[in-house]
């Protein structure tokens, strides 16, 4: 039997950074949180970031919502952390695995997690970096880690093993969660759910997909496929000439 939205116990954050969306999908009560980055705050066109951020909390006040930090600078960063779990008592602060020179900041992140900032390290793409974040936030404030799977799939790495083992490693760390990150397509929220990831961020588009789960058939979506294309045939006024062809 085909799995269904509330089948899933995968928890579902939205990825993205524009307001009117991130209000929308808070609306349903089966997203339990977002994540945005200073790529979609571009994206989204924001120039002041802590009036924004604030804004964001204020009306999802209750749910996870991270925000990252932008500096290249280690102890700017760990500044710009402090600042940034002020925000609100649901806000976690994303920190890359390490900066622009392959400076890895899982010094920073343990001490910023002792001292109770939730964080969410992101940028994650290799078996070492998932072991040495999990060492770093375990026993610290709950804590995430957001392994990049979908960018891996796009150059065609398998990213199941890595993401498995992720899993692994937090389920022995009470605080640590797992996040399926750049997620790409529907199918990929199904294999989060069966590796036991806690957590997958999509896109809204991805997202606003899932009601549709189980409730359709191969049969029925073959049916719906021809018809289409007969339909499009039809309203594309597509014509051959028959005539003296045997």
């Amino acid at each position: 039997m085909a799995l269904t939205l509330k089948d899933l116990k995968v928890k579902l954050f939205t990825d993205g950074a524009d307001k009117a969306q991130i209000v929308e999908m808070a609306k349903n009560a089966w997203i339990a949180g977002f994540t945005t980055n200073p790529s979609l705050l571009k994206k989204a066109g924001v120039r002041d970031y802590e009036a924004y951020a604030r804004d964001l909390v204020a009306a999802v006040p209750d749910r996870h919502i991270s925000f990252e930090v932008f500096s290249d600078d280690i102890p700017e960063m760990v500044a710009q952390a402090r600042v940034i779990a002020n925000w609100g008592p649901n806000v976690y602060v994303k920190l890359p695995v390490s900066t622009t020179r392959g400076e890895f900041l899982f010094d920073a992140v343990r001490a910023l997690s002792a001292d109770g900032v939730k964080i969410n390290m992101t940028a994650i793409f290799t078996a070492a970096q998932v072991e040495g974040a999990v060492e770093a936030l375990a026993g610290g404030a709950p804590a995430c880690v957001s392994v990049f799977a979908g960018r891996l799939a796009d150059l065609g790495i398998d990213y199941g093993s890595l993401t498995k083992d992720a899993v692994q490693r937090a389920r022995r760390t009470p605080n640590v969660e797992v996040i399926w990150a750049s997620t790409r397509e529907v199918f990929n929220v199904i294999e989060a759910d069966r590796m036991g990831c806690h957590i997958i961020t999509a896109p809204t588009e991805v997202l606003k997909r899932l009601p549709a789960l189980g409730t359709k058939t191969g049969d029925q979506l073959s049916l719906d496929a021809v018809k289409a294309f007969r339909e499009d045939a039809l309203s594309a006024g597509l014509a051959l000439d028959l005539k003296g062809h045997h």
